[in-house]
């Protein structure tokens, strides 16, 4: 585990599980969930604050696609869920490039080889960096791709917020996908009175697991501290809020691409997979920051 320090604010980095954040406080303020005991001792970063999705994000439908006219299946990643979910990067060690008492970075290599193609069958490079300055956090992503053709490739974040009375979620978006019964993205709509959060909406009696489209890259949560803001960088497009009924925890997700976008052909533009070329980059930054109340 690598330790980030700033004055009060403590970030706990855990290369060894998924590249991702164990718990982020200022003083006695956790700015994002506190990890769970469980997890932590089974490495499960599900359970932490945050984790790094990458080479895609949320589902790919029962674990199935075709690419350039090839068919290939994917190993389930999450227990009995129907889905492969949330890429390759959570569930594997990161090495560590550099680490310093404000920042670090972090080195994935996914070479597509033997079984391993069933996580995902493009060879790719991803670096992983955290930045910490006082309240701010900043979080960049980058991955590459190392197979001989042109190959499909997603970056996100997905941040656990802790789910505190009176918390509110606030952001401008101009869509949002409607699930079906099976979880996966059905009909791109307006957004419904009762999602849209421009003003703010409060988290407590909110049910969704759903992307928002065309948001304006800013989102902010009152309640937790003076309040927290997220600003997303250009490649990540869409908003996956996700407010699971019974839990102490809500995720306010920047993706690159809609749920299993991989298996859909007929998106709206912008709403897909980002295809590189062999040796392209796909990156992008968030900044997640706190207002000290």
């Amino acid at each position: 585990m690598l330790h980030l320090r700033d004055d009060d604010a403590s970030v706990v980095v855990t290369p060894e599980y998924g590249g991702a954040i164990l718990g982020w406080m200022d003083d006695r303020t956790p700015v994002l969930r506190r990890p769970v005991p469980e997890a932590i001792l089974r490495g499960d970063v599900r359970g932490f604050g945050c984790f790094p999705l990458v080479p895609f994000c949320n589902r790919i439908a029962f674990g199935r696609f075709a690419w350039q006219g090839r068919a290939f299946d994917l190993d389930r990643n999450m227990g009995d869920h129907p889905h492969t979910i949330h890429g390759v990067g959570w569930q594997r060690a990161w090495s560590v490039r550099d680490v310093s008492r404000l920042a670090t970075t972090l080195t994935l290599r996914h070479d597509a080889a033997g079984d391993r193609a069933r996580a995902w069958p493009f060879p790719f490079d991803a670096a992983l960096s955290y930045e910490l300055s006082g309240t701010r956090l900043r979080i960049a992503i980058t991955v590459t791709n190392r197979h001989p053709g042109p190959a499909p490739a997603g970056i996100g974040l997905h941040p656990y917020f802790p789910r505190v009375r009176g918390v509110t979620l606030q952001f401008d978006a101009g869509g949002v996908w409607i699930n079906g019964a099976d979880a996966l993205p059905a009909q791109h709509a307006d957004v419904p009175r009762a999602w849209d959060h421009a003003n703010g909406l409060p988290v407590e009696q909110s049910r969704l697991d759903n992307c928002f489209t065309a948001w304006n890259r800013a989102a902010r949560i009152a309640g937790i501290g003076g309040g927290v803001t997220i600003e997303a960088a250009a490649a990540f497009r869409h908003l996956q809020v996700f407010t699971p009924a019974g839990d102490d925890y809500f995720c306010v997700e920047p993706v690159s691409h809609v749920p299993d976008a991989i298996n859909r052909g007929d998106l709206p533009p912008g709403h897909g997979m980002h295809v590189l070329q062999p040796g392209e980059s796909l990156s992008g930054a968030v900044t997640i920051a706190l207002s000290r109340a």
